[in-house]
């Protein structure tokens, strides 16, 4: 079955077009919420990923709104990935909205764009159920000590989930690299009391977020989404943006911190500069590498394991 997968986040929109095995080819399902992955091999074959930078979630954290422009921006993005569903024969589609759509007052404007453009309409998904969609694409595959603390960083919020063949415990909250940057981080590049007030409140909900998923004393820590893939291409020195070096690759907290502090002392033109970096991701990396750090120092961990499956796969699998 060929299926389409979005995830529309506060920074970015997301598709996967992936062929799903029929349920004769996977490995047992435990049961969970429907259609969410359990004990599970997603076995999915890639047929496209696409990312487009649409920053939906702009001005969300200060106004409770979802800006026209935003909805715009997001609209031609759309539009895009609807064609190229149409014409790659896609037999089902779902399309989740997370943080800056459960946020937004004004989130009917999205969903009536989202109705008139797709065809469908958006899922504005929990915090809880964009965890254990995360956690099932994550950690498929993976050859790591188990239990796992799967960490998705993303625009608005960052999801934490605790387990190992299935979700234990998992908790959603407010600090994402897009709201962090506009809450904290003004200044290009931002100056030592913006950045230690960003310190502050982030660790304040890492430290609560840990507490409620029994976070300490994990085996493993995976981290997703653009902010550790990107801060794992710099740990790594790449040459360009590689999925495959990327992929998997144990990153320790010395090189996590050494990328946090260099970005944090850059300008925004400086940033885009980098050959790894999305432009569209150089304003708020600042923000997104500072809350991997303080995650791995809080956590008590050593290395982080990046992922580039995420909430995207796991979509795809539920729909198979």
């Amino acid at each position: 079955m060929r299926v389409a997968a979005i995830d529309c986040g506060t920074n970015a929109i997301r598709l996967l077009i992936a062929d799903v095995p029929g349920m004769s080819d996977r490995t047992e399902r435990s049961e969970g919420q429907e259609g969410m992955p359990g004990r599970l091999s997603l076995g999915l074959t890639d047929v496209a990923r696409r990312m487009e930078i649409v920053r939906l979630g702009e001005g969300v954290d200060r106004t409770g709104r979802l800006a026209p422009a935003a909805i715009e921006r997001t609209r031609k993005a759309l539009l895009g990935y609807a064609m190229e569903i149409a014409e790659l024969g896609v037999t089902r589609v779902r399309m989740c909205a997370t943080s800056a759509s459960r946020d937004a007052a004004n989130a009917a404007d999205f969903t009536a764009m989202v109705r008139a453009t797709l065809g469908a309409d958006p899922e504005v998904i929990t915090g809880d159920e964009e965890a254990r969609l995360s956690f099932a694409g994550a950690v498929n595959g993976l050859a790591a000590d188990r239990p796992y603390l799967v960490v998705d960083i993303g625009g608005g919020s960052t999801e934490f989930v605790v387990g190992d063949d299935e979700v234990r415990h998992a908790v959603s909250v407010d600090i994402g690299c897009v709201r962090m940057t506009e809450r904290h981080l003004h200044g290009d590049p931002p100056t030592p009391a913006e950045v230690a007030a960003a310190e502050q409140d982030i660790t304040k909900a890492v430290d609560t977020a840990l507490r409620k998923v029994s976070g300490h004393g994990t085996a493993t820590l995976v981290g997703l989404a653009g902010s550790v893939t990107t801060v794992a291409a710099l740990a790594l020195r790449l040459p360009r943006y590689d999925a495959e070096r990327i992929h998997h690759a144990a990153i320790p907290y010395d090189e996590v911190a050494k990328v946090t502090v260099d970005l944090l002392g850059a300008t925004v033109a400086d940033r885009r500069n980098l050959p790894v970096m999305h432009p569209g991701r150089a304003d708020v990396i600042g923000a997104g590498a500072l809350i991997l750090r303080i995650i791995m120092e809080r956590a008590g961990m050593a290395s982080v394991i990046a992922s580039e499956h995420d909430i995207l796969d796991g979509i795809a699998y539920g729909l198979g």
